[in-house]
Parts: structure tokens; sequence; C-alpha cells
């Protein structure tokens, strides 16, 4: 048993932090998998892969740990945490020249209105950083992969992280700071938090009526991008990208409709024209792919 990587699983179980074993050295899970399931135990009635197998109990975590070196891994969604997750590009596999994703989120922030905010930290082999923060009671957030910006990535529900303490070849996952996890910011929420999706089209009925919404909302929506005060007019203009983003993926209203009415109503806020085109090109995006669904059926 190797007590460092035992002592760092047991504290993440004692902050409310579901625990599960990844494989000495490195990230994978080291549990078994559907194939090689024996259907006993915790499997008994079927199989259950790691994000359900983590666990916060300290005796099975002493039982795990006395087998092997293990790693520690974080199922975040079961353990209520958001991890923001700033990479470096050259680890994406892209430009050394790039902004790192830490100051990406930083000039994220603060063109948002806000600063940084302040929670638990760990720092990566790979000289990254992930920001704990607490998911709202009640809230499935799940994980992101450059949805927020380049470099910026989020672990939540289908997720995990691995803990501070755990070694792979290229170095050891550091603490930071404290273990307190603070608050998921409201606007980072409004960020991460997906559109509702609407698995089956509307009769042609109600297309005439659905449209005539979508042009109350296009209005209204733009009317909210240029009463947004200044600190929050580029999430403001972000959250109505991707609120009017679903009337694009279904045909209610045209992109470059929604884009040109945008545009106008976030460079009025005092945004240049090269913020506004960033926010809307990624919300935008984000939003049509999501809410994309075939309307054919309905005739």
């Amino acid at each position: 048993m190797n007590t460092h990587l035992l002592n760092a699983a047991l504290a993440a179980a004692e902050r409310g932090w579901h625990v599960f074993p990844l494989r000495p050295g490195g990230k994978p899970p080291a549990l078994h998998g559907e194939r090689a399931c024996t259907r006993t135990g915790e499997c008994a009635n079927s199989h259950r892969k790691w994000e359900q197998r983590a666990t916060t109990d300290p005796d099975r975590i002493r039982t795990a740990w006395s087998r092997a070196p293990f790693n520690v891994g974080i199922a975040t969604g079961p353990s209520g945490l958001v991890v923001i997750d700033l990479d470096t590009p050259e680890h994406k596999g892209g430009s050394a020249d790039a902004p790192d994703g830490a100051a990406t989120f930083e000039a994220l922030c603060e063109r948002a209105g806000h600063t940084v905010p302040d929670t638990c930290r760990t720092r990566t082999p790979s000289g990254g950083t992930h920001l704990y923060y607490t998911a709202p009671n009640g809230v499935r957030i799940g994980s992101t992969a450059g949805t927020i910006a380049a470099s910026v990535d989020t672990r939540a529900w289908g997720g995990y992280v691995v803990a501070a303490g755990s070694t792979t070849p290229t170095g050891t996952y550091e603490p930071l700071s404290g273990p307190g996890a603070a608050p998921l910011p409201a606007w980072l929420q409004s960020i991460l938090q997906p559109a509702p999706r609407t698995s089956q089209a509307p009769p042609m009925a109600v297309l005439g009526q659905s449209r005539r919404y979508a042009d109350v909302a296009l209005a209204a929506e733009a009317s909210n991008v240029r009463a947004a005060q200044h600190g929050a007019r580029e999430a403001s203009l972000f959250r109505a990208a991707r609120a009017l983003g679903r009337f694009v993926a279904w045909g209610d209203l045209p992109r470059n409709v929604v884009e040109n009415a945008l545009q106008e109503a976030g460079e009025a806020t005092g945004l240049t024209v090269a913020e506004c085109r960033s926010t809307l090109r990624s919300a935008l995006n984000w939003s049509i792919a999501h809410n994309q669904r075939s309307r054919g059926n309905a005739a």
C-alpha cells in the first residue's frame, strides 16, 4: 500500500468527494470493464461503471488502496462538483504560442465583469490548473470540452479529475490552496447549463405560431442585451445567442437575422465588433449543434 495515495483518497472522501482507483502512475480507471464483469459484489445486479462505484466510504477506500498504489480519481458528478480544467495549448495539440487556458479564462471573466472566482485549485503535471466549484443543488451539469473557450474544459457529470497527490511519469498533481470549493458562479452556470432539448418535432399546425414566438423571442433577447449593465454585457450577449440558437436549429429564424440583431444590440452596449462576433459565433454554434432536430416527419 502507498500510504500517501491512500491518504489522498481519504482526504478527498472527507470533503464528500466520491473517489475511485486509477491505474498506478496513470489516469485511466483501474476498475474492470463490462466484458470482464463477473456480475458479483457491487455488480451483482448489473455492471457498475466507475461513476457508479466511486465512494466516500473509508472502509471501501482502505480495502481498494490496499491492493496497489492506485492514483486517485474523483467522480465529479456524484461529488456535486464542477471542475474547470485550464490546460496548456500544446497539451491539446495546439500551438505553443496560443494563450493557455488560464489566460483565456481570466480574459473571459474580465469581459463578463468578474474576477476569476477564488476556490480550491490543483496544479496538473502538464502545467494546467483544476478549479473546483460546487454545483447548485438539484442541477445536473454535464462535462464539456471547449464550450467555454479553447483549452478550457469542464468536468461534471460523466467526467472525473485526478486528485491532488496522484503521480504520473510527468509529475505530481499538487494542491495549490485549501480544501474548500466555492459555489459555481451563476454566470458560469448560464454558460454551462445546456438548453432544453425537444425530442419530437411540432405538428405543422403550430409551425406558424412557433415562428411568431421566435420573432418575439428575438426582439426580447435583443432588448435584454441592449439593457445589460457594464460588466454583464458579454454574458448577456452569450445567453441571448444560446437562447436563440434553438430557433435557428429548428428553422424558425435564419442565422444571419439572429446574428445581425444581436451584433447590433451588442455593439450598442459598447462591445467591439470583434467581441460580439466571437461571442455570437461560439454561442450560436453550440446552441445549434445541441438543438438540431428533423421536421421531415411533420409533413
